[in-house]
């Protein structure tokens, strides 16, 4: 800093020279992060399992899971010898627009390139302004306002507190075999030991989850006029769920009647997965309150959002020293607002959700067709490319033996199996719906086209061939999920803590 002293006594435009020199902008820098990915891509789950999260690793071993993906393009992942594979989780709906899609990329370029201020903190930034902008104009009118946070789980605990402070009511109600999210609050709602253990006492006043479709126990508790919110997702994430009457019409109608907010998870409904922008629409719902993020931002910056009535809102912020009662750092940084903007252009130019509407009904129907073929097969549900496929215990004979062995130590290993095998053997990557289902959910970017349709039912045909061979090779690999799933709770039994 002394050189730049002197550089300032003699010409300020020295010093302005020298001090972008000073501070790196034109001297090359040592870190190449494209040399770094290159030498140590391979590697991954070593790192994870000394730095990271082991358990995770030893699961995704278990289930074949454990594979290294160099690079992503639309519906498919890459391993190191540039084998592809078919993504049928899109990371769980983030990728609806695909994987590292162009316009998007373009974006965060162009926004890096602008140089503009960013997270100025006590300003109001154009590009989060025109991101909710871009949002209003895509709901229903009476949805004008919008905050802007990091994660799905951040809207809804934001959401949570927008009903409060506009009810000044605590209580919530939600659905049972719901997720809306693992911090406390949104864990609260959901109530799934599978999640919850350990980390009680859970939320006062969240403790209520009614049935789908059991719309007398929810008017029972809506009549106590002291609920803020009754929570839905359109299409549960858990086991793809929705209702098979006129249940969110009449919640709706009760919600209005006893002076309770409707609030919509579409964190992974919205933005066209259901084959319309919005799941709620399905039912030509107008929900008070929605929540969106994972596909918001296309896949590469967290970006979530809250969008609600406009006096709802000014409920929360509602005098000048309220003005940031409720607010996040990150919320409203360029990248996530440029990349938020660059993917609903690319859902409207590409009509994606349009097709996300086509190919949902054309897999539905062709996965369905093979019903006859396959006993396993119990119900194909779902609504536009949110999909999930029940299996339930065989007619033959011989194949109740496996599956009875298989359910006697977890309800979820043959779901498992099945999803196991579309991996290593077809390269297709599905999942399973949730804790104790016999269900795969399948979620496909909404860039899908009949050849990827083809490929899944082909595939999926294939691998429900195999377990019919009882005993046989798909049979083995179940009892390997027993032997670990067997070894695991014994684990955890070990580790219970031991009472007075």
């Amino acid at each position: 800093m002394r050189s730049l002293a002197v550089c300032a006594a003699r010409d300020d435009s020295v010093v302005h020279v020298a001090f972008r020199l000073h501070i790196g902008y034109t001297i090359p820098m040592a870190f190449d992060l494209k040399e770094m990915v290159a030498a140590r891509l391979g590697e991954n789950y070593q790192l994870h399992e000394r730095h990271l999260n082991r358990t995770l690793v030893a699961a995704q071993r278990v289930i074949g899971f454990d594979k290294v993906y160099a690079r992503a393009e639309g519906a498919y992942l890459y391993d190191m010898d540039d084998a592809p594979y078919l993504d049928f989780l899109s990371g769980y709906s983030v990728f609806n627009i695909g994987r590292n899609h162009p316009a998007v990329k373009k974006a965060i370029r162009d926004i890096l390139d602008l140089d503009l201020p960013n997270m100025v903190q006590m300003d109001c930034s154009l590009l989060s302004g025109l991101l909710a902008e871009a949002i209003t104009k895509r709901t229903p009118p009476h949805l004008d306002a919008v905050f802007f946070c990091n994660s799905g789980t951040e809207a809804m605990e934001g959401a949570l507190k927008f009903a409060r402070a506009a009810t000044q009511r605590t209580r919530v109600i939600s659905l049972e075999s719901a997720f809306h999210g693992l911090s406390l609050g949104s864990l609260s709602l959901m109530g799934c030991e599978s999640f919850t253990e350990g980390f009680g006492p859970l939320m006062e006043g969240f403790e209520t989850r009614v049935a789908l479709d059991d719309i007398e126990a929810l008017e029972r508790e809506l009549s106590k006029r002291d609920v803020a919110a009754f929570v839905i997702e359109p299409v549960q994430g858990k086991g793809c769920k929705s209702p098979k009457t006129d249940f969110f019409q009449r919640a709706q109608e009760l919600c209005r009647k006893h002076g309770t907010l409707l609030l919509c998870d579409e964190i992974q409904t919205g933005l066209g997965r259901t084959g319309k922008m919005f799941g709620f629409e399905h039912w030509n719902l107008e929900p008070d309150i929605i929540t969106l993020a994972k596909s918001l931002s296309g896949g590469y910056v967290p970006c979530g959002a809250i969008v609600t009535r406009r006096e709802i809102y000014q409920k929360t912020f509602s005098r000048m020293d309220r003005c940031v009662v409720h607010s996040t750092t990150f919320g409203r940084n360029n990248l996530a607002m440029a990349c938020g903007l660059a993917a609903l252009e690319v859902l409207d130019d590409e009509k994606l959700i349009e097709n996300s509407a086509r190919m949902g009904a054309l897999l539905m129907e062709r996965i369905d067709a093979l019903r006859p073929k396959h006993s396993f097969i119990k119900e194909v549900r779902g609504k536009g490319l949110i999909i999930a496929i029940e299996f339930h215990e065989p007619t033959e004979f011989k194949l109740k033996m496996g599956w009875k062995l298989l359910h006697k130590v977890d309800k979820v290993l043959f779901a498992q199996m099945v999803v196991t095998q579309m991996l290593s053997k077809h390269r297709i990557l599905t999942q399973v719906a949730g804790h104790a289902m016999d269900v795969v959910k399948i979620l496909p970017p909404l860039t899908i086209g009949e050849r990827e349709v083809e490929m899944f039912v082909n595939a999926l045909d294939d691998v429900l061939t195999e377990c019919r061979k009882f005993p046989g090779p798909m049979w083995e690999i179940g009892q390997n999920f027993v032997r670990h799933a067997l070894g695991s709770k014994r684990s955890a039994d070990d580790r219970r803590p031991v009472s007075a």
